[in-house]
């Protein structure tokens, strides 16, 4: 403290001789001489505070922006307005429809351009509503017949394969490694795995495990488990059973048989005892009762 004491009245030029022979005689003062010979030869502007005042006085004023409170009220309306819309056609457009057959039903229905969908029992169709007429395409899980008004292509998606057309009458079935398709009317092209095969009226296709089965081709304008009957083409004992469960929506257990015979022919899915008897005498076995829906079958002569 004691020496900026001395240092401020150095510089002040207020010091006796004395004090002034001392502060010389100091280490620091060769230093604080040059501080002083350098700055006294900086140069300030000269400040002219008359004129700055009036220079502040006469300057624009900027006028301040003000918005009033029910524009702002309009504008976020109409952002809350612009995003409910945007929300509301997201939905709109992912939205899907499913329309299902539980076992032992079969459900008709029209899609928006009123082509006919009948689905057999245990099956299931997903679709979207929107923008249908341009964008014709449903995925199917199981069996469904379709009566296709004309438009743009019409597809059908299953886990097996693909079916596409413009304007027709078809079935499709698509059950575990099975997928069978017939036309009935137009023209049909069906994909499966690389293979594409295209089938007019009256033709039919068929695939399992990858391999293309030979089957008749029908004479019929519909396929007949819509009345009904459900026709089986070279299938095995354990497809028909699967099939007799849905139709009759009950539980049928195979006990003890080896039997791998295809079976090609037609069963009741209206008359369940008539339904079992068929599969008694083409396998040689015999059912029991165990409740109102559930059953066994067993090989013929079986020791109890």
């Amino acid at each position: 403290m004691d020496e900026d004491y001395k240092l401020a009245k150095w510089l002040d030029n207020s010091m006796n001789e004395a004090e002034l022979s001392q502060f010389k005689a100091s280490d620091h003062y060769v230093v604080f001489e040059k501080i002083k010979k350098y700055s006294s030869q900086l140069e300030t502007n000269s400040f002219d505070q008359d004129k700055m005042l009036a220079e502040v006085l006469v300057a624009p004023k900027e006028k301040t922006k003000i918005i009033p409170l029910y524009k702002t009220w309009v504008f976020r309306m109409a952002a809350c307005i612009v995003l409910l819309l945007s929300l509301t056609f997201v939905l709109k457009t992912n939205v899907t429809a499913t329309e299902i057959a539980q076992n032992g039903q079969k459900k008709s229905f029209e899609l928006p351009d009123n082509s006919e969908v009948v689905l057999n029992s245990g099956s299931e169709i997903v679709y979207k509503k929107w923008n249908w007429d341009n964008n014709r395409k449903l995925n199917l899980n199981g069996e469904a017949y379709f009566k296709v008004t004309k438009g743009k292509t019409f597809e059908v998606a299953t886990p097996l394969g693909k079916v596409t057309i413009l304007g027709t009458q078809f079935n499709v079935k698509s059950r575990e490694s099975r997928f069978d398709v017939t036309c009935y009317e137009g023209r049909v092209r069906v994909n499966y795995n690389n293979t594409e095969i295209i089938i007019t009226k009256g033709m039919r296709v068929a695939f399992e495990n990858n391999k293309k089965i030979i089957i008749p081709n029908t004479e019929f304008t519909q396929p007949k488990w819509i009345n009904n009957e459900i026709t089986f083409d070279k299938e095995n004992l354990n497809t028909i059973i699967k099939e007799i469960n849905r139709q009759y929506n009950i539980e049928i257990i195979l006990k003890n048989t080896a039997e791998n015979l295809l079976f090609t022919g037609t069963i009741p899915s209206n008359n369940l005892e008539s339904a079992l008897e068929i599969i008694d005498v083409t396998y040689h076995l015999q059912h029991k009762k165990v409740s109102d829906n559930k059953f066994i079958l067993e090989p013929l002569n079986v020791k109890k």
